[in-house]
């Protein structure tokens, strides 16, 4: 599902918010959960999961097309851990291997 097509879900399931405000809503949240990660915080939304930020050191990479080596930065990387509650529902139904 694609941003667009969660507002337009969004829009249709709420007839009383405009189209307008569904995505105003939508980008205001993204906005909120990019801005907290981007200083570092966790975010939790019950039922849903967690997203956190981890640190990759460091470190010596390898140019694929050359072969040559290049130093790779240290860097953020955004994580996400689905909650139980999104586990289940996610399994809800799927046969036992």
């Amino acid at each position: 599902m694609t941003k667009s097509e969660l507002i337009a879900e969004l829009a249709t399931a709420n007839p009383h918010l405009t189209a307008r405000d569904v995505e105003l809503i939508v980008v205001t949240v993204f906005d909120e959960i990019t801005g907290a990660l981007a200083r570092g915080e966790r975010v939790e939304l019950r039922g849903f999961g967690a997203f956190t930020v981890k640190r990759r050191n460091a470190r010596t990479g390898r140019n694929p097309r050359t072969g040559e080596t290049v130093p790779v930065e240290e860097k953020a990387v955004p994580f996400f851990k689905a909650g139980k509650e999104l586990r289940e529902r996610v399994n809800r139904g799927k046969p036992a291997r």
